[in-house]
């Protein structure tokens, strides 16, 4: 099913991302990774091989997944799907439960979790939209979404941006089904 098909992975050189990538590769696809991180970037490449290319860039950049989608036409020749994972924690920001949330943490906890994701996911609807075809995106969200952890994960910012995550991804999904855009989250538990 994947065979040929050439996708970009936003947040792919590391952990899940790296992982959906070696699979994907091992299916036959071919894939664009996206990382901060240069060192990540060239480890991921070179476990990978041929069939990855890599653009390091931030996904909270207005312009890292347009470079990465344009990437993977220049370097594969077309582009058929989204896959974005990247996100984090903003507990170093100064996220936690709702008494001692500063607003930097809530903030950058959106901005990690959400903006890049609604960049990557405008930047692949356009693309689409420009060439006239179906496509496909998956977006990451996370089971504290719907099933809070009070005892484990008290990062309320978190949840709220992975909430958002989800009806985002249902609004557009609803939208661009008109366009043959297929659009659907994954909600992970911890991994």
């Amino acid at each position: 099913m994947l065979k040929n098909k050439n996708i970009v992975i936003v947040g792919g050189t590391t952990g899940i991302g790296l992982s959906a990538a070696k699979a994907f590769v091992g299916v036959g696809a071919n894939v664009v990774l996206v990382g901060r991180n240069p060192d990540s970037c060239e480890k991921a490449r070179s476990i990978l091989g041929e069939a990855v290319a890599v653009y390091a860039g931030d996904a909270s950049s207005p312009t890292a997944a347009e470079k990465a989608i344009e990437l993977c036409i220049h370097t594969f020749g077309d582009f058929d799907g989204l896959y974005h994972v990247a996100g984090g924690s903003g507990r170093k920001f100064g996220d936690g439960p709702l008494h001692e949330l500063t607003l930097e943490g809530w903030n950058k906890s959106f901005e990690i979790n959400l903006t890049g994701l609604m960049l990557s996911n405008q930047a692949a609807i356009r693309k689409f939209r420009e060439l006239g075809k179906a496509g496909t995106i998956l977006n990451m969200s996370s089971v504290l979404a719907i099933s809070p952890s009070p005892k484990y994960f008290v990062t309320h910012a978190y949840a709220a941006a992975k909430s958002a995550v989800i009806g985002f991804t249902k609004s557009i999904a609803a939208y661009y089904a008109f366009d043959n855009i297929r659009i659907n989250v994954l909600a992970s538990a911890l991994v």
